[in-house]
């Protein structure tokens, strides 16, 4: 049993090994990874770099450092649950990109060790080509395009196998307690791709349930088993699932995605052989030529019994169809296709293809099989040939590669009695596997566009941050020069820039109502950049564009503290960004008129709405009047065409409602206060009614300095809490600059904790007759019911583990009984 134990480990750990090699390899050679690695993932593992550390201004239930103050829970169940995760710690801050890789390769590894394991489940077979056969699932065209550079769906190449496992234990009706953790692990390290797998492995489980004979009382029993361990495994994984729902609930929507168009046959065909993938959005399911082959002959092998071949070949083609039908693709995605591409779930796809393709191996296919899956592979070859995504790499790999596999997969069959000839062609075989690999790793990889920042410069504007840090008292923000998608968690800074898919709608909202930017319809936020909404923010120090060699300049300005205060009485205007950012602060500083058309096209206005500008090289001119001296802003939101004014001219790219354009200086009045902003329009554009705002001079100074004297003396700030000590006698409401989010409690003076009344989106908490101290803390809606959920099925997990050790235990044999068959061994 030992040694049987000890071969099967160093296979699944040789498959392990060769798909985390053929992945470096290929990424060592090309010197790159797949696109969006640096984007989302390091700054989201060098976050998590400071909070193992200690150094995070927030925890994992709440992050100070981005959006001006958001919830992280759900996202640090989204983005950093992949338990390798945790190797960031073991590495320098200033190597996010090293560790996110060693967190992609050991995931993969992980994954393709299962796969193997699970191969040799679903049917016997050499152990070396189960390994073979696993590396096509862990080197998948998925996992060089899509995968590798976002080690939170990467996990659910992990997933896959261990619930194919858990449905191998219940038709054996084993490991209840076990698969029950199993799926638990699964749902916990990443709710998204779990599901997705869950949906594969029942499929699976479905397969092998009528793939062969069994009584239908095993088939009820079996079936009962799946349910209950999956319904307890998910219930485990509650604190994940009440979280992510409430954070989904309460989250900016998606952007809209155009629906998917017919790609053609030969389009999908295509995306089954190598090097491949990448272009339009289309599933990336190559699992490798060797898998490819197997697979295809699969309806050949005629050692595979009609009614399995039938039940596998039927599954295979049921899900390739609902991957061609827009309504099935919905469904695989929770009936909303993610904006970031519309076939993430591909992998499950290749994991089938793999296990279906190890059935044909397991059986030995024979020269008929072989001739019928190269003749299928030819007919997908032949009616892919015309599309652009197959490169001449996929005709060496196809022919090259094919006609080495088939003489390979030939000796095993003819020669399958003669250990050395079954050797030497397992080494081609592994060899030609790696290669593949490496080959169609090096070609996904140069296709990934390369990271706009350096790491230098990434380290300069870190040591910048770090060295203006005067957080709570104030915030420092890298906005607006802007590195990447999540700045704030790459330098360590207090900006409002991030992306996330649960930033919640009101954090987005107040940032869009404020004059920042956004992409992603919303999902990704910047930080705002001009002198009142950064004083607003108590924004002390930030990085603006600069030369090089780094590409930014360090700014500092005056800020009151994180907690203002109100007057009472005050009431919110919300007439336009500029009377929005007024009642904030609590004082007037802007001129604000309404412009008029002074030449060119002629615009239209809609009342309240703002103004219709027409396309034209002219350009539209629009005139207002403001007090000379001050500083002129432009604000068109969703403009898109050149603005120019007062010795300025910048491109606008705005488009409604996916991306929002900040507020942008554009210079001093003039002496006879006329300022002139002229609009060329690509399109019919829209610009808000009042675009245009003149901050007088001096005003913004005298309203900082008075917010100073009566906000809070002293701010502290622990990982989800917020305290301040106000001016003794305080009245009206006391503004904390950060967004009004679910989940926040506030008490005054130590009195009646209770939700705060937002304030045009900011945390706004009355202060009634006079009050001197506030305290706020915030808890993630849904973790309290999570926790309770989960407690209870823990506990009734703990109670059936315990039941069931104690009906298996062995009947003890009475000690004189031991002891005469002991005497009677030792006198034999």
């Amino acid at each position: 049993m030992r040694t049987e134990r000890r071969r099967e480990v160093l296979a699944c750990g040789g498959a392990a090994g060769l798909a985390m090699s053929g992945y470096a390899l290929a990424a060592g050679l090309r010197g790159r990874w797949p696109t969006g690695a640096g984007e989302v993932a390091v700054p989201y593992h060098a976050h998590l770099w400071d909070l193992l550390r200690g150094r995070a201004a927030g925890d994992v239930l709440f992050n100070w450092n981005s959006g001006y103050g958001v919830p992280f829970l759900a996202d640090f169940f989204a983005y950093l649950m992949n338990p390798f995760s945790w190797l960031t710690a073991l590495l320098p801050r200033d190597q996010g990109r090293l560790a996110v890789f060693l967190v992609a390769l050991a995931t993969i590894g992980l994954g393709t060790a299962l796969m193997a394991h699970l191969l040799g489940r679903l049917h016997p077979g050499p152990r070396w080509l189960r390994a073979l056969a696993a590396v096509g699932y862990g080197l998948c065209a998925w996992v060089l395009d899509v995968g590798g550079a976002a080690p939170m769906w990467l996990w659910g190449l992990v997933s896959l196998p261990l619930l194919g496992l858990v449905g191998d234990w219940c038709l054996r009706e084993r490991r209840w307690v076990a698969g029950s953790l199993c799926v638990a692990l699964a749902w916990a390290g990443n709710l998204y791709t779990a599901a997705l797998a869950t949906l594969m492995a029942g499929l699976l489980f479905a397969v092998r349930m009528f793939a062969t004979p069994r009584p239908f009382r095993h088939r009820v029993r079996a079936t009962g088993r799946a349910v209950t361990v999956t319904t307890t495994g998910v219930l485990l994984a509650s604190p994940v699932l009440f979280v992510a729902i409430r954070a989904a609930r309460n989250a900016q929507p998606e952007s809209p995605v155009q629906p998917l168009g017919p790609a053609g046959l030969g389009n999908h065909l295509a995306r089954l052989l190598p090097t491949t993938q990448g272009g339009r959005p289309l599933p990336d399911l190559a699992i490798g030529v060797l898998g490819l082959l197997l697979v295809c002959g699969l309806p050949f092998n005629r050692r595979v019994r009609i009614r399995e071949r039938a039940v596998w070949c039927v599954a295979l083609v049921l899900v390739v169809l609902s991957f061609l039908w827009t309504p099935t693709v919905l469904v695989w995605h929770g009936l909303a296709i993610p904006a970031g591409g519309p076939y993430r779930v591909a992998f499950v796809l290749s994991g089938l293809l793999v296990l279906a393709g190890w059935v044909s191996l397991a059986h030995r296919p024979d020269g008929l099989t072989l001739l019928g899956g190269a003749a299928v592979v030819a007919v997908i070859a032949g009616l892919a040939a015309s599309r652009n995504s197959v490169r001449t790499a996929t005709w060496v790999l196809l022919g090259v590669g094919g006609v080495v596999l088939l003489a390979a997969l030939w000796v095993l069959e003819r020669r399958h009695t003669d250990r050395r000839a079954n050797t030497v062609a397992t080494w081609v075989l592994g060899g030609a596997v790696l290669g593949n690999a490496v080959w169609s790793g090096y070609a996904a990889f140069g296709a990934a566009t390369a990271d706009t920042a350096s790491p230098a410069a990434v380290r300069a504007g870190y040591a910048a941050v770090r060295g203006a840090v005067d957080w709570p008292a104030g915030r420092s923000d890298p906005g607006p020069h802007a590195f990447g998608t999540n700045d704030p968690l790459l330098l360590d800074g207090q900006g409002g820039g991030y992306f996330s898919s649960y930033l919640p709608t009101v954090a987005a909202l107040l940032l869009h109502d404020l004059g920042a930017g956004w992409t992603a319809g919303g999902r990704q936020t910047t930080s705002v950049t001009d002198p009142v909404g950064q004083a607003l923010f108590a924004v002390r120090a930030h990085l603006d564009d600069g030369p090089p060699p780094y590409g930014f300049t360090p700014g500092r300005a005056a800020a009151p503290p994180l907690v203002t205060v109100l007057p009472p009485g005050a009431r919110p205007d919300t007439s336009s960004v500029w009377s929005r950012q007024e009642s904030l602060l609590g004082s007037q500083v802007y001129d604000a008129p309404l412009p008029t058309p002074a030449s060119g096209p002629v615009p239209t206005l809609h009342g309240t709405s703002g103004w219709s500008v027409p396309p034209g090289a002219e350009g539209t001119v629009f005139t207002a009047n403001c007090a000379p001296g001050g500083t002129a802003y432009f604000h068109g939101v969703w403009y898109r065409g050149t603005v120019s004014g007062l010795g300025t001219s910048y491109r606008s790219d705005g488009e409604q409602p996916t991306t929002a354009v900040a507020i942008h200086r554009l210079g001093t009045v003039p002496a006879d206060g006329t300022v002139r902003v002229t609009l060329r329009s690509d399109v019919v554009s829209q610009v808000p009614a009042r675009p245009i705002g003149c901050l007088r001079a001096g005003a913004l100074e005298a309203a900082v300095a008075r917010l100073t004297a009566t906000g809070a003396t002293r701010v502290s700030a622990g990982g989800h809490t917020l305290t301040a000590a106000l001016p003794a006698g305080s009245t009206g409401t006391a503004l904390l600059s950060v967004p009004a989010t679910e989940g926040w409690s506030c008490a005054v003076d130590g009195g009646r904790v209770g939700a705060p009344t937002p304030v045009l989106g900011m945390i706004g908490v009355p202060l009634g007759t006079g009050a001197s101290r506030l305290t706020c803390a915030f808890r993630p809606p849904g973790l309290t019911e999570g926790l309770t959920v989960s407690s209870a099925t823990t506990a009734v997990l703990a109670l059936v583990a315990v039941f069931a050790r104690l009906t298996r235990r062995p009947t003890r044999t009475p000690r004189r009984t031991r002891r005469l068959a002991a005497r009677a061994s030792d006198g034999t």
